[in-house]
Formats: structure tokens, sequence, C-alpha cells
């Protein structure tokens, strides 16, 4: 059999369900690119940090522009909590505790709101880039690159959470550089939803990388609920519908404005939404989307923008807010690092009508400071958490402050 015969063979005997399959179509390059040619810069492949790694600290709250922060008409933004170094992901424990999770360090963080004042707790030490947190019915679960584990009881224990309970590990077997940092979601059905990045910046990956997992927390079964997700670091339900809402990073060194990064919205398990082939739902990629039409996958609901960096995602349930946020998402945009001119660092409000029409318009802006300065930006947003009074906290890595955003009649 030649060589063009044995292809087509293989072809017709895979499911594109299956990416490994897919290489019989298009080759992966034979060698990796330099990590830097990947998507990081030749000093992130030195160091486990961002680019900013050297502004990492920030600067304390009083230091702080806010009077720079723009929010919409009869909201206000203030410093809720500072003092917690690289803020990432945050989840709400049934008592009001605030949990804090890092990419880069190695703590997990509770922080206790005292009225006046709120108090930062370590309670989590030497963990492996514990960037992923969820809260369900009084346990903390923690997603390291490599494990998820269980913390029962964790608001009467603080002081001494004690040693959690693994509920899965080896989900970083190849310890590769690339995306490996997960976020975490408890979904409506008591499952834990989180991503599993691809290891590059564009390759083929296998079955269960550039993906959607999910694992039950009572028996440790894993799943691939959705395939074809470069990285999403937020992953949230739609409070009526349920379905499952996430961002998705795009691909770099395409150009400043190609491709852009997503909102998606998956229905059910087994859909594919496009990486490597196709990207922002109408664009092949120049090497894997050959022989390839991107009618074959899911498109996102929305384009966010290129390289603006979506992060966290939640839905607004409260009732603190005016009655147009009810279920309508906020999204926390980390910025650009390698586009030119930047942009990102905000957070932005996104509505879908009922025809699926997906609108997105500023909500908290003024962290971009000046575009050719060493940083550009002042503070970077990370994630979204609705309190139980319904407002609102975003955290900042960059400076490690948790802002609250809360709104008043006039």
């Amino acid at each position: 059999m030649n060589i063009d015969k044995k292809f087509a063979a293989i072809a017709a005997a895979c499911s594109m369900a299956f990416a490994t399959c897919a290489v019989a179509q298009a080759p992966a390059p034979a060698a990796a690119p330099p990590a830097w040619k990947q998507g990081m810069s030749e000093d992130q492949a030195k160091s486990p940090l961002h680019p900013f790694a050297p502004h990492l600290t920030g600067r304390p709250a009083k230091e702080l522009p806010l009077d720079k922060l723009k929010v919409p008409a009869g909201f206000k933004v203030e410093v809720w909590a500072d003092g917690v170094p690289e803020a990432r992901s945050m989840a709400l424990g049934d008592k009001g505790t605030v949990f804090v999770s890092n990419r880069n360090l190695s703590n997990v963080y509770a922080i206790v709101d005292k009225g006046a004042s709120r108090e930062v707790k370590t309670i989590l030490k030497g963990m492996k880039a514990p960037n992923g947190v969820a809260f369900d019915k009084g346990t903390l679960y923690v997603a390291e690159r490599h494990r998820i584990t269980r913390y029962d009881g964790i608001e009467d224990k603080l002081d001494n959470p004690g040693e959690g309970k693994v509920v899965i590990d080896n989900l970083d077997p190849t310890n590769q550089p690339g995306h490996f940092w997960k976020f975490l979601a408890v979904g409506p059905d008591g499952k834990l939803y989180f991503n599993i990045g691809s290891p590059q910046n564009i390759t083929m990956p296998t079955y269960n990388e550039a993906a959607i997992m999910r694992v039950d927390p009572k028996t440790g079964d894993l799943e691939n609920f959705a395939q074809g997700v470069r990285n999403t670091v937020g992953i949230a339900f739609h409070p009526v519908t349920k379905a499952v809402w996430f961002t998705d990073h795009g691909r770099d060194w395409l150009g400043h404005d190609m491709p852009s990064d997503e909102l998606n919205v998956a229905t059910r398990k087994g859909e594919h939404f496009g990486f490597p082939y196709c990207h922002q739902g109408d664009f092949l990629d120049p090497v894997y989307g050959k022989n390839r039409s991107c009618s074959e996958f899911k498109p996102p609901v929305l384009k966010l923008g290129a390289h603006i960096a979506p992060l966290g995602l939640r839905f607004y349930t409260g009732s603190m807010f005016p009655a147009s946020y009810k279920n309508t998402m906020l999204i926390a945009q980390h910025g650009s690092w390698n586009r030119d001119p930047k942009q990102g660092y905000n957070v932005v409000h996104v509505s879908v009508d009922a025809k699926g029409v997906a609108k997105s318009e500023p909500f908290l802006d003024g962290f971009l400071e000046n575009d050719k300065g060493d940083p550009p930006m002042w503070g970077r947003p990370v994630d979204v958490l609705q309190l139980k009074d319904g407002s609102v906290l975003v955290s900042d890595d960059f400076n490690g402050i948790i802002y609250r955003v809360s709104y008043a009649k006039k």
C-alpha cells in the first residue's frame, strides 16, 4: 500500500472525536519549536512566572490609582482585601470565607470578613500551582497541576486544615511547561469540571489534552466532557439552563489581531470547539487546518478579542445590581502580553438575548495605564466572585488585591 492510500485508510477508520487519529490528515511538525515560539517569551521559558514577574508583588493598596478605575453609573469600586500574593481564582464558603488560590506560588489563602476589616490566612502551603479552587457543601477542592484534593469541613479548621484527601491524581504525567494550571468549578451534577490545557501554543493534542474534563468527587471517575479547548481558565453554569459556559484563549503568533479569544457554551458532552484545526470559529490553522473545515466544529458565542486573555467567568444571580444584570456574565480579562498595542486588563459584562446573540460592554476598566510603559498596566483582573449581599469581588494577581464592586440606587 502506498503512503497516500495508507493515510486515507487510517483517516477513514478514525473518528474525529479522537484527536490523535487526525494526525493522518495533518502531520505534526517533526520537532517542536523553541518555547518562546510556542507562546512564551524566552524569559518565561526559563521561569515559572508570567511576563511581568518583576512587578509580581505590585504596589500597596494605598499607592494604587483607584480613581482611574471606571464602572457604570451607580456602581462603586473599592479595595476589599490587601496582602493576598498573586490572588487568582476565588471560591465562597458557606460561612462567608473567601478562598483564594495562586498559580506561580504554592499557597492557598482564606479571607475572613470581620466587618470593618478582613483577615488573610495562609491555610495551605507547598502546593504545585494551586490555581483552581471550588467550594461545595462544606468542602474546599483545590486543583494543582497534577491532582485535585478535597478538604472537608474546612471553615471550622482554617488554622489547621490537616491533610487533604486526593480526589484524582496523575493529571500532569508529562510535566510540560505549557498550560498546566487548572480552573475548577462544581457543576449542577455535583461533578468537578476543570481544564487540561494544550501543552504547547499549537500542537496536536492527545484525547485528554486541550479539553474540559470532569470527575465525580465521590468515585474519582474521570470523563472527557469537551474537546478542542486550547486553554480555558473560566467555567460557569447558566443558572437556568445549566449549560456549561467557558472562556478560551486563542493561539499565539498569527499576528496582533488573530485569532480572537472566545466565549463558548457546551450544551452536551462530546462537543468539539475546534483547536487545533479551527480558531475563533471561522479561521483555519495554517498547519493543522489543512483538509479541514470550520463547519465541523462548534463556533464561539462571542469573539472577545485577540490575545485579551479572558479568565474568570461568573453568572450574576444577586439582587443588588440592576435587573438587567440578572443571569448575565461578568468576565475578567487578564490582558495581552505579546500584542501591540496592548488590550484587555478589565472586566466586561456579557449578555445573551433570546436569539443567542451576545453583547459585551465595559464593567470595570482603567487598569491599562500606558501602552508603552514597563509595565503597561497597574493591575490585572483574574477572577470574579459574587458575595451573599450581591456585591462582586474581583481578584488582581498583579497587586495581590481583591476589589469589591457594589451598587447603590440613586
